[in-house]
């Protein structure tokens, strides 16, 4: 016998549940990835916010750490600093897209801190800087919506913290 079908959606169930003031924005999935979807819709990259698995060097007998980090478009992660010494690792680098399926259930562009499967428990580091911005976009799990919100509705989730100098700004030369 099949299970009846649901609309679950883990992603807007979780917003709900924390009460998370949001808005659903539609996303052309081939528009998805930061750069493309800020520049077609409108949107500055400093209100743009990357979630970013990360995973650190194993340790013999141990598994690999990993961590979610969300960090503005406008900024880079430390992986080599502050990531790996979080971590614990002597080494730290971004997680393959197929690590980050994996363990999200969701495909780059699309990779959001809301939502994520109870066999993801890994803690949510969000760059301080992104905490001063007013409203904020994020992934939607899935590259055909992103989520609006005000960034303090990141620090609901559980696991979550901001993190000074989690990033650095991406020097832009004048041109």
């Amino acid at each position: 016998m099949t299970p009846p079908p649901t609309d679950a959606d883990p992603v807007l169930d979780q917003l709900a549940a924390l009460n998370i003031d949001h808005e659903v924005m539609a996303c052309d999935p081939a528009l998805a990835d930061t750069v493309d979807f800020c520049a077609a819709y409108g949107i500055d990259p400093a209100d743009s916010a990357n979630a970013i698995l990360v995973a650190g060097k194993a340790r013999e007998g141990e598994d690999r750490p990993f961590a979610l980090c969300l960090v503005l478009a406008t900024h880079r992660l430390d992986v080599n600093g502050t990531i790996r010494k979080r971590l614990g690792s002597r080494k730290a680098s971004f997680a393959s897209p197929d690590e980050t399926a994996t363990m999200t259930g969701m495909q780059i562009g699309g990779v959001t801190p809301f939502g994520l499967p109870s066999g993801c428990p890994v803690p949510i580091w969000i760059d301080a800087v992104v905490m001063g911005r007013e409203r904020v976009v994020v992934g939607g799990g899935s590259r055909d919506r992103k989520i609006l919100l005000p960034p303090t509705g990141l620090l609901a989730l559980p696991g979550a913290e901001a993190v000074e100098d989690l990033a650095r700004p991406i020097h832009v030369p004048d041109g």
